[in-house]
């Protein structure tokens, strides 16, 4: 199956063969689960790859992973590039990438980002750096790289869009960008479940309502012929439900494309994500989710959650799950999680610290560090203070779509607005033109009119 084509209709899939799906009258015996719970068991390349050598400790770790889903409308898609590296033909620099597109409205928006968002991230990190600056650099190399795929999209005119949740691993390091109401978790070897992601659903986040309603949307019900309002809170003009998300460019741009982004570092015992579309979501909570697909290997794991969210509520939509595990080198599995109650306080800790502090070696069974969160939807707050200047020609670099330009063909990002002249001109990254035009559109200091161009 290619990257692009639907996840197939009312039926559960494996990864060893996505081509052959199965008829969806698979079913799986409490026998059946129990036995499979009991199995449980700009610089040189040559520089670069030294660097990773001397600084950078080989982190042994595998990445199992399955995949399952039944298909409502068919407008679920998702991403698995479990090979990626860092430098090119370089083992030791490898990472994963798996991400879930939920779209709406059609699969346009879905399919675009499938295929341009994980290039608009990469492209924003600077190249020859080492590891730890370029998992620092991801945290804002996320930011641009959905900004840039959303104004890519909006220039087509098309009016789908998209949820994305979007995960990379290096290491023992998780990093997860989302929009929209997927969701992602971790389940430790401690016991503890965490959600790794914010829902950015109007009815249940009363800091987007406020948000979007100062940027100039209206926030309400649906009314039917002038009677009592109906259904969850939704956006208007549109009627989206959601107030972040890739594309929508009929809805207005106050729904922006601006993620919440997570970074994690678990211990070297490993941890179990689960990333899976609100059908999911809608039937099970984060650790019904975990604890009923515990102890089994990914695959059948996926399977489990789509069946049990399938028997709580019924196929009311599009149901896609990823089950990813991140294991000691050479263990088949995780192992399973033990029985006996955990102390929270010794199972699970969060421990907030600098972007600058070094990360101390973790080995404690279900430990997990946080390493940054934010999730505002300001890009002057999440873009940072530096910019880049080509000393040799004089050109600076947009910090959302990588074009290089005179300063006299843009502004910084605190700059006033893009109609007066400028109030604070040097303060924080520099914007092209047409990015510094979609950052004033999502906070509401210019209309929404997207460029549409042949």
């Amino acid at each position: 199956m290619s990257e692009s084509e639907p996840l197939p209709e009312i039926n559960l899939f494996s990864p060893r063969d996505l081509q052959n799906v199965g008829t969806g009258s698979e079913r799986m015996s409490e026998a059946e689960i129990t036995r499979m719970k009991q199995k449980t068991t700009s610089v040189s390349l040559g520089t670069l790859i030294g660097r990773e050598l001397r600084n950078d400790k080989v982190e042994q770790r595998t990445i199992k992973y399955g995949q399952a889903a039944l298909a409502k409308k068919g407008e679920d898609y998702f991403l698995i590039k479990p090979d990626c590296q860092r430098i090119p033909g370089n083992p030791l620099t490898s990472f994963s990438v798996f991400a879930i597109f939920d779209g709406h409205n059609g699969i346009s928006a879905a399919i675009f980002a499938k295929e341009n968002l994980l290039n608009n991230v990469l492209s924003a990190i600077p190249e020859g750096i080492s590891r730890e600056e370029w998992l620092q650099a991801l945290r804002r190399a996320l930011v641009a790289g959905f900004v840039k795929t959303d104004l890519e999209f909006q220039q087509k005119g098309e009016t789908s869009g998209t949820t994305v949740t979007f995960v990379v691993i290096d290491g023992w390091t998780i990093t997860v960008a989302s929009v929209g109401d997927s969701r992602c978790i971790l389940d430790t070897q401690g016991g503890v479940v965490s959600l790794l992601t914010v829902d950015h659903r109007l009815e249940e986040n009363e800091e987007e309502r406020l948000r979007v309603t100062a940027s100039g949307g209206e926030v309400r019900r649906l009314n039917v012929f002038g009677c009592n309002e109906v259904g969850p809170l939704r956006c208007w003009p549109g009627g989206l439900c959601l107030s972040r998300s890739i594309g929508d460019t009929d809805v207005g741009e106050f729904i922006v494309p601006v993620p919440h982004v997570k970074q994690v570092k678990i211990s070297n015992a490993g941890g179990r994500l689960i990333i899976a579309s609100d059908g999911i979501w809608d039937a099970l909570s984060s650790d019904s989710a975990a604890q009923s697909c515990r102890g089994l290997p990914a695959e059948l794991a996926a399977k489990l959650v789509v069946k049990k969210a399938l028997s709580s509520r019924g196929l009311k939509d599009d149901t896609t799950c990823l089950v990813v595990d991140i294991i000691p080198y050479d263990h088949p599995i995780l192992p399973p999680t033990p029985r006996k109650k955990q102390n929270l306080l010794t199972s699970f800790l969060f421990g907030r610290r600098s972007q600058n502090a070094r990360s101390n070696k973790l080995s404690a069974v279900g430990v997990v560090e946080e390493l940054f969160e934010e999730g505002s939807a300001m890009l002057a707050e999440r873009l940072g203070k530096d910019f880049p200047l080509d000393s040799s020609s004089g050109l600076f670099r947009c910090a959302v779509c990588q074009a290089d330009m005179p300063a006299s063909e843009g502004l910084c990002v605190n700059s006033g607005p893009f109609f007066s002249p400028a109030s604070k001109p040097w303060e924080g990254p520099f914007l092209c033109a047409t990015c510094r035009r979609k950052k004033d559109a999502m906070e509401g200091k210019r209309p929404s009119r997207p460029i549409i161009t042949a």
